[in-house]
């Protein structure tokens, strides 16, 4: 376990994202550990949360162990110019079936609905309303014919369903698929497709980030203490910390990233191989912010996304007008991080390649009033190592295998164990109450070992 504590310590010095400088906007309050917890949860962000608050209403006590200097994982709301700014998570998806939504709702939270229209944008002109009537009936006829074909067809690559014959349009929608797939079509399981739900979208004012990091308030979590790994070889499960410290509790819930799971986190005894096999197999999925304050950018209305079509380049997505400001995400996907990542571009790089992109396709003259002040890199965050967790061809299985407990002590919790939801927010905190809830029965049941105790 040392030598997983030297490679997080070696990650943390060669990458620091950009995204990791900037503070969130909500200021944290939380209870005391307690000295024996019955439950240590190992990491705060929406999973963390979610069982966090579900253990305590089910009268157990809990210890959250977080290793960075906030909650939310991959979800911070910080402060740009006056305005509050997601800099990870940003969209409530699958508002149906979404619990962060039914809970924002019940708490007030200033939830607003996602926007139908989207902009449309050919070479340097707006797309004409023929133009993008053509193209939501190409993207609805991809998305049902993929939809199928997964219900029918042996597993494989998602790519092999997309329609071949989609027009002028098929370059774009596949190249939309690929960014929120988080990885290219061709690595992506075709039998994954369907759990994947993007209706009835919703958006929290002030922030996502911050919404989670308000259901967190007067929670016992311990920021800043990083776990190496977790040895359940005794009765209960053991905590290891990086500064060497142990917390030991009858029952663990484990949200730490299936990309840090697997480099960078050990269990003693090692996991059984079909956990271990379902760790192994997810991809990391790559999804990224340049955050533009742009105020004269040729959008008009609030939390549209905007398809740019035609030209040399061309961003795989771009959300304008967040919240009615004039700040706008240029999104990166896979490709090209890739790109940047293999000549060594860095943030500055990425701003580089925003603004030529842009200038290609509204004029260097546009760009005027355009800064950049944040770009995110999840991939290269050492407690994160991608953006959400993307199943490969023939690996279907193992999102429903990681929520199989271990022993009937180690439970797993996060948006890659969700089958409807996974990359979202969303999933993780369901996938949170449910483990949450499995931990109290399953505890309700066996006595607490006499010979368990805390030390920090």
């Amino acid at each position: 376990m040392r030598a997983a504590a030297s490679r997080i310590c070696i990650d943390i010095m060669l990458f620091v994202p950009e995204h990791a400088r900037f503070r969130p906007t909500v200021a944290p309050r939380f209870a005391p550990l307690p000295t024996a917890p019955d439950v240590i949860v190992i990491g705060a962000g929406a999973a963390g949360i979610a069982s966090a608050r579900r253990l305590i209403e089910r009268g157990l006590s809990v210890a959250v162990l977080e290793a960075r200097d906030r909650v939310g994982g991959r979800a911070i709301t910080t402060r740009l110019r006056g305005h509050a700014v997601d800099l990870g998570a940003h969209w409530l998806h699958a508002g149906p079936i979404n619990p962060l939504v039914a809970l924002g709702k019940a708490r007030g939270e200033p939830l607003r609905r996602a926007a139908q229209q989207e902009h449309l944008w050919i070479g340097r002109r707006p797309g004409r309303p023929a133009e993008e009537a053509a193209f939501s009936r190409a993207f609805d006829v991809a998305d049902r014919t993929i939809t199928h074909a997964a219900a029918r067809s042996e597993d494989g690559p998602a790519s092999r369903a997309l329609p071949r014959h989609l027009g002028p349009w098929g370059a774009r929608i596949a190249l939309v698929h690929a960014l929120v797939s988080g990885r290219p079509l061709d690595e992506v399981s075709l039998h994954d497709w369907p759990s994947l739900e993007y209706g009835d979208n919703f958006f929290v004012a002030g922030g996502y980030g911050a919404y989670l990091a308000r259901l967190a308030l007067g929670l016992p979590i311990r920021l800043g203490c990083a776990v190496e790994g977790l040895d359940w070889s005794g009765r209960g499960v053991r905590a290891h910390l990086v500064d060497g410290g142990q917390i030991a509790a009858r029952a663990a819930i484990v949200t730490v990233p299936v990309p840090v799971l697997r480099e960078a986190f050990r269990f003693k005894p090692p996991l059984p191989d079909r956990a271990r096999e379902a760790i192994g197999g997810f991809l990391s999925g790559i999804y990224e912010h340049v955050v533009l304050h742009w105020p004269s950018a040729p959008f008009r209305g609030r939390d549209r996304l905007a398809s740019v079509v035609g030209g040399h380049s061309k961003p795989p997505g771009m959300l304008t007008r967040i919240d009615g400001t004039p700040f706008h995400y240029f999104e990166l996907d896979t490709a090209l991080t890739r790109a940047l990542d293999a000549v060594g571009a860095g943030p500055d790089g990425a701003r580089r390649l925003a603004r030529a992109v842009l200038a290609e396709h509204f004029g260097r003259g546009a760009l005027a009033d355009l800064a950049i002040p944040a770009v995110t890199a999840w991939r290269h965050d050492p407690w994160s190592r991608g953006s959400w967790a993307v199943v490969p061809p023939g690996h279907a299985a193992a999102r429903t295998t990681l929520q199989e407990p271990v022993g009937e002590r180690i439970w797993f919790a996060g948006e890659a164990n969700s089958r409807a939801q996974w990359g979202t927010a969303g999933g993780a905190f369901e996938e949170g109450l449910r483990a949450a809830d499995r931990v109290a029965g399953t505890l309700a049941d066996v006595a607490a070992p006499p010979d368990l105790r805390a030390s920090a």
